[in-house]
């Protein structure tokens, strides 16, 4: 089954609470929030009150995405904020299976993503640790850039490495540059989460658009 995300990167701020709740309605899976800290990549997003402030506006899981350095001085309050999830960056961690480790302790899943450029292979000592891995297939810090063609290759290197780990279950998202044209090509390539934003939040219909990334 394919999981739809939409990121509320794109959505309205001025009513954010409302746009996730119309979002569920036309059928998203997860909510993911793109969190960003101006440092790790160059925008400013949504702190812990931000995510508490909406919490009740959904009963869907809050996918939370941590583009910031030193995730781990920030798990805890992103958890109690009211996080299901929590993913961090590779490229932001001096000490990645700890961090991936303080998000079990906290009994959520743990995500780890990688930036475009960061090959697949320095996720191999962690595969065994994770519930989630992200393939970024835009760089980081804005919404509504186009795909990066080669990711298709890092996703399907992914699959084969998680399937001869005996991983199949593991969530392979993918965030960047997905609209109906793109979304065939991920799944295919190994994707079972679709993040998407400009294309969910920027159409006539986001129920359409959702229907169309499945």
């Amino acid at each position: 089954m394919t999981i739809i995300a939409p990121s509320i990167l794109s959505a309205d701020f001025a009513k954010l609470g409302q746009e996730i709740a119309d979002i569920e309605i036309a059928g998203a899976d997860w909510i993911h929030v793109d969190v960003m800290d101006g440092h790790f990549v160059p925008n400013l997003t949504f702190g812990p009150p931000v995510i508490s402030a909406v919490r009740g506006a959904t009963a869907l899981p809050f996918d939370v995405h941590l583009m910031i350095e030193q995730p781990e001085r920030y798990i805890a309050d992103y958890a109690a904020a009211g996080a299901d999830r929590i993913t961090v960056h590779l490229e932001a961690c001096a000490h990645l299976h700890r961090t991936l480790h303080q998000i079990k302790d906290l009994g959520l899943p743990a995500g780890v993503a990688i930036n475009p450029a960061t090959p697949v292979s320095l996720l191999e000592p962690v595969l065994d640790d994770v519930d989630l891995v992200l393939i970024m297939t835009v760089n980081p810090g804005f919404g509504g850039q186009s795909f990066i063609p080669y990711s298709l290759e890092k996703l399907r290197e992914l699959r084969q490495r998680l399937h001869a780990r005996g991983r199949n279950g593991v969530h392979v998202q993918v965030d960047g540059g997905v609209n109906a044209s793109t979304a065939s090509l991920v799944r295919d390539a190994g994707a079972d989460v679709l993040v998407a934003g400009s294309y969910v939040f920027g159409h006539e219909s986001p129920a359409a658009a959702i229907a169309s990334l499945r």
